[in-house]
């Protein structure tokens, strides 16, 4: 009973984070993706298709794309339609139309755990290997939105081939904006020139954003009162894993989610366990992924 109260006080005081409680309209598009997968670089990609007559800031983003992780039920509602979302979920039957962005976990892990000592989840002195434990091992923040493996999993089985789906690598995104932006476009419904395309990516660019983020840190709720030693946008690097995971993390997290990956098209290390080694994770994810084609 108070519970409830609370609830509804806070959604009229637009204090409350809507999360999954988000409502849903039909004309909604998702943008989703597990965090630190490149979800705030797609939504400036998109944000600065979608407003060519407006510049695109971190001081601005919440109103054009917001987040249903970071913004209430009331100004979810006050968004003008259609409305463009971000979302961290797993996988939400009422989501109309989802562009899903997926990263090779093992550069998702280390984002996360720098992310994490931004948001001074974590010490600088934290074991990066317990952190990987702790990433595979559902003991993040994060844990609502399930693992990697489970968050990427339900979305594929479930939509995988579907028209109203689209499956983005961050991977190919990086090697290939301009032909992946297209791509979205077109999933989006959006009539763009190459000169529109061109802008955003510029726009875009990792070194753009990171100037506006040091500019604009206290103007965007990820980054107001975080850490501004540590920037909220990386490198927009792929494949760093291979110098910087310790091989028994890199196991690790193969070891969970290797079937995915596969499925994915990201090729597993040496390091990777056999078949036969496999842990219950990754055969559970397996099963649930028996109906879904490879995805490259």
């Amino acid at each position: 009973m108070i519970y409830g109260i609370k609830l509804v006080v806070s959604y009229f005081l637009g204090t409350d984070v809507v999360g999954r409680r988000v409502a849903v309209h039909p004309d909604d598009t998702f943008l989703v993706s597990y965090p630190r997968s490149g979800n705030t670089w797609t939504r400036f990609l998109i944000a600065n298709l979608l407003h060519p007559e407006t510049e695109v800031t971190f001081a601005n983003i919440e109103r054009l794309i917001p987040d249903t992780s970071s913004q209430s039920s009331l100004a979810l509602k006050r968004t003008p339609r259609p409305r463009y979302i971000k979302s961290h979920e797993y996988f939400d039957h009422r989501y109309p139309r989802v562009l899903y962005i997926v990263r090779d976990p093992r550069d998702v892990a280390l984002s996360y755990y720098n992310f994490s000592r931004k948001y001074l989840q974590i010490p600088d002195d934290y074991p990066l290997e317990t952190y990987i434990s702790d990433f595979v091992n559902r003991r993040l923040i994060s844990a609502p939105w399930g693992t990697w493996g489970e968050n990427v999993g339900t979305w594929l089985a479930a939509r995988q081939g579907k028209p109203d789906f689209l499956l983005v690598r961050y991977e190919d995104l990086t090697n290939d904006t301009a032909a992946e932006l297209s791509k979205i476009a077109d999933f989006l419904r959006v009539n763009c020139s190459s000169e529109l395309i061109e802008r955003s990516l510029r726009l875009s660019a990792a070194d753009n954003m990171r100037k506006m983020e040091h500019m604009q840190s206290n103007d965007w709720v990820a980054t107001k009162g975080k850490r501004s030693d540590i920037p909220f946008v990386g490198n927009a690097e792929v494949g760093g894993w291979k110098a910087r995971l310790p091989s028994n993390s890199i196991r690790e997290i193969e070891a969970a989610w290797g079937d995915v990956m596969l499925r994915l098209g990201y090729s597993l290390s040496p390091f990777a366990p056999d078949s036969t080694r496999l842990s219950s994770q990754s055969e559970s994810t397996s099963r649930i992924l028996q109906a879904v084609p490879h995805s490259r």
